[in-house]
């Protein structure tokens, strides 16, 4: 490729917020918010025929997503150097919302089912900064020059997609509210004046976290073997408890003392087996189960339907509360909105 800028690069990164930055009181604003896409980060390189989907690891993801360099090809300049995100939109419930289930499932090893899914779920890239264009390396330009120029050489694609960008703080704080129900992952704030950082985490990032009081279940042995390596929750849908996912990230102490402290509540029946997945196929995803008797309170970022997104993280125990009062009607269900609200100019 002859670029101005070289792959592999490094994306800039944000630092974590409570709160969505304010404006400054007097003058003009310094902060740019737009919506946190939940996808693969990737930059996206095109010179030419030649596209690279370069992931924040430095690998290029285009053998995943041969319809999204296809796509490139046809909507993006013929020099150009665009970060962004790979997302996978769906329609559920009669909204298109991300679904990141469909995403993971994209990277697979075998191309027979790389191109059937290609298929099946295309992907799209959503464009929120412009690094280079044609011989013009950009990164040194405020980023308010660089967003005016990435809609510029973005506009009017179908799956090449720019975010939707607000200097208001309280319509970013709105969003953050709102666009969950789209699949969002929270905001992210950028300074209008900054330019861009390789692997430095120069942007902020404000994302939902949450708590809910869960039934414990079972647990992982470390992969160590000593301790705790996972606590497993559950919650109940009627009569039914159904596992949600895991809380992880204790101590090495504190794993060996959650485990001497739980095995009274052992069942006696033997470890059982979780479905492997690529992910996990070379792991010993085995569980001991336990009676269900004791409520452990969480925090936690999304749901994926009925399942957490992420691994949540152990608060306390809640001698209070009894297992049977663990139900999903406990989670906040964010509004339902459709990812064309959260495009620049819509879809």
């Amino acid at each position: 490729m002859d670029l101005p800028i070289s792959w592999p690069l490094a994306p800039m990164l944000a630092k974590a917020a409570k709160i969505v930055p304010a404006q400054p009181s007097d003058g003009p604003p310094q902060w740019s918010y737009e919506p946190k896409w939940d996808g693969f980060r990737a930059i996206v390189f095109r010179d030419g025929d030649e596209v690279i989907l370069g992931s924040r690891g430095g690998k290029d993801l285009a053998r995943y997503f041969p319809e999204l360099v296809e796509s490139v090809r046809e909507e993006l300049p013929e020099r150009v150097v665009v970060d962004g995100e790979i997302v996978v939109p769906r329609e559920i419930e009669g909204r298109t919302r991300l679904d990141w289930d469909a995403l993971s499932e994209r990277i697979h090893p075998a191309d027979s089912r790389v191109q059937m899914l290609a298929e099946k779920t295309p992907s799209m890239f959503v464009g929120f900064d412009l690094l280079a264009y044609g011989t013009t390396d950009l990164m040194g330009e405020p980023f308010s020059r660089r967003r005016t120029q990435l809609l510029e050489v973005m506009s009017g694609g179908d799956r090449c997609q720019v975010t939707s960008t607000t200097d208001d703080a309280a319509t970013a704080q709105d969003w953050f509210e709102r666009f969950e129900g789209a699949g969002l992952d929270g905001v992210v704030a950028k300074k209008l004046d900054g330019v861009y950082l390789p692997n430095k985490r120069e942007m902020i990032k404000i994302k939902h976290a949450r708590t809910a009081d869960c039934a414990l279940i079972g647990y992982r042995v470390h992969k160590s073997g000593n301790g705790i390596g996972s606590l497993l929750l559950g919650l109940y849908d009627g009569d039914e408890l159904r596992m949600i996912g895991g809380a992880s990230a204790f101590t090495d102490k504190r794993r060996v003392e959650i485990l001497e402290e739980l095995q009274p509540l052992r069942t006696g029946e033997e470890p059982k087996s979780a479905e492997a997945n690529r992910w996990t196929s070379n792991k010993d995803r085995s569980w001991v189960p336990l009676r269900v008797e004791r409520v452990i309170e969480v925090a936690y970022d999304q749901m994926e339907g009925e399942r957490l997104r992420h691994a949540a993280r152990f608060l306390r125990w809640r001698p209070d509360r009894d297992p049977k009062s663990c139900t999903y009607e406990q989670l906040e269900v964010p509004v339902s909105y459709d990812v064309a609200d959260v495009i620049a100019g819509g879809i």
